[in-house]
């Protein structure tokens, strides 16, 4: 299975496609494949670490 990840705050180009296992599903749990998704303007402040106070949510020296 695949996932995007940032170890810092930055440019889009930081985003990393990583392969990772497949999680384990439980009785009352599915998971879900997905084929394409959006991101709107939060996401790109979020990656970016802008602004500033965000930070206080997402991690203050990179993302948690």
């Amino acid at each position: 299975m695949k996932a995007i990840f940032y170890d810092t705050y930055g440019p889009p180009d930081l985003l990393e496609l990583r392969d990772i296992d497949k999680p384990v599903v439980y009785d009352d749990e599915v998971l879900v494949r997905v084929h394409a998704a959006g991101l709107n303007i939060c996401d790109c402040f979020s990656v970016r670490g802008a602004p500033f106070a965000m930070r206080m949510v997402t991690g203050l020296l990179k993302p948690k």
